[in-house]
C-alpha cells in the first residue's frame, strides 16, 4: 500500500500532464507532494524522510522548471531522487553497524548480516539504474514518452524488483522460532 501511496503525486503529474501539460503538472505534483507530507503526519504524527526529501526536491526542481520555464529541471528530479537513495544506501556501508534496507526493512524479516548487505547493495544498484534510465529516457526521447515512462516504466520496474527481491529473499529468510535465544 505504501507503493502506491508514494507514487500518487507521480500519477496526478501524470494525469495533468496528459489534460494541462508539464507545466500545470509541476505545480499539482509539488502540491500534491506537501499533502502527502501533511497526510502522512497527520495520521502518524510524524514526517516520513522520504516523503520529506521528495517535496523538498520537488519544490527545488518544479521551482526551478515554472520560474525558468524549462522542463528540463523536473525531469531532473526522479534521477537525483534514485541516486540520493543510492547514495544514503551505499554510504551506510561505511558509516554505521545497519545497512540502510535492513533499518527500513528488518522489522518484517529476519536475515543474516551477509544478505543484509548484499541486498543494501543490490538496492543501491537499482537506483544507480532507475537514475540512469531516466536520463536515457529523457535526452533521447519527447517529453510524452518521459511522462509516461515516470509513471508506467519506473513503476513497472519497481514493481518487478520487489517481486525479484521477494522471490531471492524466500531462500534466504531466517525462521526466528529455530534461532538461537540471545537474550540469556
Amino acid at each position: 500500500m505504501k507503493l502506491l501511496t508514494d507514487f500518487f503525486p507521480i500519477l496526478l503529474f501524470f494525469i495533468v500532464y496528459k489534460w494541462q501539460g508539464i507545466y500545470a503538472a509541476t505545480v499539482v505534483a509539488i502540491i500534491a507532494s506537501g499533502l502527502q507530507v501533511a497526510s502522512f503526519w497527520l495520521k502518524n504524527k510524524r514526517v516520513d524522510s522520504t516523503h520529506i526529501m521528495t517535496f523538498c526536491l520537488m519544490l527545488l526542481f518544479g521551482g526551478a522548471t515554472l520560474y525558468l520555464q524549462n522542463e528540463t529541471f523536473i525531469k531532473w528530479k526522479p534521477t537525483v531522487i534514485n541516486w540520493l537513495f543510492a547514495f544514503a544506501c551505499i554510504s551506510t556501508h561505511f558509516i554505521g553497524n545497519t545497512p540502510l534496507v535492513k533499518r527500513m526493512m528488518s522489522g518484517g524479516l529476519t536475515l543474516s548480516d551477509k544478505i543484509w548487505t548484499k541486498l543494501n547493495g543490490i538496492w543501491a544498484l537499482f537506483f544507480v539504474v532507475q537514475g540512469l534510465l531516466n536520463l536515457y529516457v529523457m535526452y533521447n526521447f519527447d517529453t510524452d514518452t518521459w511522462v509516461d515512462f515516470k509513471l508506467f516504466g519506473m513503476l513497472g520496474l519497481t514493481i518487478m524488483f520487489i517481486v525479484a527481491q521477494g522471490i531471492y529473499l524466500t531462500k534466504h529468510i531466517e525462521d526466528p522460532i529455530n534461532q538461537p535465544d540471545n537474550h540469556n
